[in-house]
């Protein structure tokens, strides 16, 4: 009887090991995964294996990745089980262009995007004052250009018919212009004497030299520092917020391009408190006129204390011009509406291209925001010197943010010296503040290669798209439409606007995905779905590779998993 009992467990055994998810395959033990997600269509971005059916993830990375039997046998008692039901499975999103604190704290206030005029904007301005009363700051932003006709800018008097005691600060979509009340000019102390700050405008009216309430550039400055702070509690409210914002919308990582390092440390409090559900790169924005002693310090020592898997500190932002609506992006040649008018650096060249050197020589990242011609040229002319005085050391990858118009002759030099392109496909969306504004001011030599993407790309560039937010939306999904269809969410401009840029579906999602994971420096454990990567993957409602392009805006995401954790899951009932 002993030896019949001995025998009956040993029998049992491989079932006892399989149910505790000790899995043997090929004779070896395997510990059960944490997770397991089945049944799905798994776009890995692996050229080695681009499809897949089914991924399991032990410790925050993948296990495995294949069909759904090889990843039932990582099953174990406490494996969660994901069941796809056949949706798209892609890596998770990366944003490499946001300002997250600036989007995050937005997220509260009076939200002005998708307005048609000023009457409009009035009627949402007085209702978000009804749910705040009182005589506090009334602060909002996304007004665009086109709100305002043909004079493209706004004017306080829209503001003070509604608040002539209350003071309002509303920034407009891009950050490049702001949008102020009588009361607000007061209390800045604002007068038609008060004379304009270096890379700023007061606008002001052409009779009687009185500022008009818009304020482009560092002029808005004069207001914003008046205006009371958040508190730490709010600050770290509103990062909540933003960061369940960016994984609902399938973002598991974001490029900080500025605004975010001076709380580094409420990021590292959230970190320790297990609250961080969105990896963060996070950019030093350095201000013109040139690199200083105490700017490199800051910045060596914020790349000591942070530089893992869930935030970094190793790269530095410049801002070298504005936009090309309010005429401060720098061109080549003048705008088409103002033979007077080429916009201006926000540094001078030979200081921009000394910073440049020494930041390159110390192993940083470098970010330019570039949207004019001119400034193109200027970062990538610097670019290439920091390349020829540091004779190539280290792992550069420098970038260019924007890149709204480019002269021809620039487009090839992405590939050639290995700069990135980092594009934000939403801001090319065709509406009337691009195409009546934009490309007015533009002319149109210029708007014929307006974000001219695939021409950077098929020269050998590489792409890595984002989103600016708060100046658009977060959510990628209409970005990636925008950037395939090149065209409105109705079907405008017919032909599309400059179609010859469009791109696949599959060269948009490497964009977001092993593109921008690159632009990071970071495809070694992001961006694709394989083997010991990071565990940041999303489930999504509709395969965008079979549907029509035009209905990639509306996904939704189902899933998202950061480092092997669920952060959010939508409801399905």
């Amino acid at each position: 009887m002993k030896v019949r009992a001995f025998r009956v467990v040993l029998q049992s055994l491989p079932l006892l090991l399989s149910s505790a998810g000790m899995a043997r395959p090929q004779g070896r033990i395997v510990e059960p995964a944490d997770i397991i997600v089945v049944h799905g269509r798994v776009y890995t971005e692996n050229p080695k294996q681009p499809w897949a059916q089914a991924v399991a993830i032990r410790h925050g990375k993948i296990t495995v990745v294949g069909d759904d039997p090889e990843i039932e046998r990582r099953r174990g008692m406490g494996t969660k089980v994901i069941n796809a039901g056949g949706k798209l499975v892609l890596p998770g999103f990366v944003d490499c262009h946001i300002h997250f604190m600036d989007g995050s704290l937005s997220l509260g206030r009076v939200n002005l995007e998708g307005a048609k005029d000023p009457s409009e904007i009035q009627k949402r301005l007085r209702q978000y004052a009804v749910e705040h009363p009182g005589d506090d700051w009334i602060l909002g932003r996304g007004w665009n250009y086109a709100m305002f006709g043909p004079e493209a800018l706004p004017h306080k008097k829209y503001l003070d018919e509604i608040f002539p005691n209350r003071p309002v600060f509303l920034e407009g979509y891009d950050e490049h212009t702001y949008w102020v009340n009588s009361k607000a000019l007061v209390l800045a102390g604002i007068t038609r004497d008060t004379p304009d700050p270096p890379n700023g405008t007061i606008v002001r009216d052409p009779q009687t030299g009185e500022a008009t309430g818009a304020l482009k550039e560092s002029a808005q400055d004069l207001v914003a520092k008046i205006i009371p702070k958040p508190s730490r509690a709010e600050k770290l409210l509103a990062l909540r917020a933003g960061m369940r914002w960016a994984n609902q919308h399938g973002i598991t990582r974001v490029h900080s391009a500025g605004q975010d390092f001076e709380d580094l440390d409420l990021f590292d409090e959230m970190r320790r408190r297990g609250d961080l559900s969105v990896r963060l790169y996070i950019a030093y924005f350095l201000n013109p006129p040139e690199l200083r002693p105490q700017d490199l310090q800051a910045i060596e020592h914020a790349r000591k204390k942070f530089h893992d898997d869930w935030i970094d500190a190793e790269a530095v932002k410049f801002m070298v011009d504005g936009v090309v609506e309010s005429h401060t992006a720098a061109m080549l040649e003048p705008y088409s509406d103002g033979p007077s008018l080429k916009g201006k650096l926000f540094w001078e060249p030979s200081k921009y291209k000394a910073a440049v050197v020494e930041l390159d020589k110390h192993g940083l990242q470098l970010f330019t925001h570039a949207i004019g011609d001119y400034a193109v040229r200027t970062a990538l002319d610097a670019y290439e010197n920091a390349e020829t005085q540091n004779h190539k050391k280290g792992d550069r990858r420098p970038r260019i943010e924007h890149i709204e118009t480019i002269a021809q002759s620039d487009i090839p030099r992405f590939g050639k010296l290995g700069v990135i392109a980092s594009m934000q496909p939403l801001h090319a969306y065709p509406d009337s503040n691009t195409l009546d504004v934009w490309a007015r001011n533009a002319g149109p030599d210029r708007a014929s290669r307006a974000w001219a993407w695939k021409s950077i790309a098929d020269a050998g560039g590489r792409l890595a798209f984002g989103s600016d937010w708060p100046v658009v939306t977060l959510n990628p999904w209409e970005g990636m439409q925008t950037a395939v269809t090149r065209q409105t969410s109705d079907g405008k401009p017919a032909a599309g606007f400059v179609p010859e840029q469009r791109l696949t579906v599959a060269q948009v999602v490497e964009g977001y995905t092993l593109g921008a994971a690159f632009a990071g420096r970071r495809e070694k454990s992001e961006g694709s779905l394989e083997v010991d990567k990071l565990a940041d993957l999303i489930v999504v409602s509709q395969n965008i590779f079979d549907i029509n392009p035009h209905n990639i805006g509306v996904t939704k995401v189902v899933t998202t998993i950061v480092g092997g954790h669920l952060v959010y899951q939508a409801d399905t009932k």
